[in-house]
C-alpha cells in the first residue's frame, strides 16, 4: 500500500477547507436568511462545496496527474455524492430522527459530524479511483 506524502494530504486538506468554508457558508445561507429546508440547503451547498473542491485538487496535489476525459470528474462527483449521502444521512438521523431541529443542531450534524465522517471516504475514493495515475504514485515531493 502506497501512504500518501505530507505534501499530497496538505493539498487535499487546503481543498477541503476551502470547499468545507463554500458549503457551510452556503448552507448557513440557505438555512438561516433564505429558510430553506435542511436537505434542500445541504444538497445546493454540496453542489457548490464539490466544485470548489474539485478544482483545489485538480489544480493543487494532483496536478501532475494526467487524467483524460470525463471520467476523472464523473468518478469525483460520485465519491462525492457518497460522502454527501454519508452527511445527509447524519443531517436526517439528527433532525428527523432525534428531533433535533434548530440550525445549530442541522449545522454540527450536517457539516460537523456528517463531514468529517464523509471526508474519510472522499480521501480515499479522490486518492483510489480520481487521481491514480502511476505518474502520481511516489512522484510528487510536495
Amino acid at each position: 500500500m502506497v501512504t500518501p506524502r505530507r505534501g499530497e494530504l496538505l493539498g487535499f486538506a487546503t481543498a477541503g477547507l476551502l470547499a468545507y468554508a463554500t458549503d457551510l457558508a452556503l448552507f448557513s445561507y440557505l438555512r438561516g436568511p433564505a429558510a430553506c429546508d435542511p436537505i434542500t440547503a445541504k444538497s445546493l451547498s454540496f453542489a457548490a462545496g464539490c466544485t470548489v473542491a474539485y478544482a483545489g485538487n485538480a489544480l493543487g496535489p494532483y496536478r501532475h496527474t494526467r487524467p483524460r476525459g470525463l471520467r476523472p470528474y464523473t468518478v469525483f462527483v460520485a465519491v462525492n455524492l457518497a460522502g454527501a449521502l454519508v452527511q445527509l444521512f447524519c443531517l436526517t438521523v439528527s433532525h428527523y430522527g432525534l428531533g433535533l431541529t434548530s440550525q445549530r443542531a442541522d449545522t454540527v450534524s450536517g457539516a460537523g459530524i456528517g463531514m468529517a465522517l464523509a471526508t474519510v471516504l472522499r480521501f480515499w475514493g479522490i486518492r483510489t479511483l480520481v487521481f491514480r495515475d502511476e505518474g502520481r504514485v511516489g512522484s510528487w515531493t510536495g
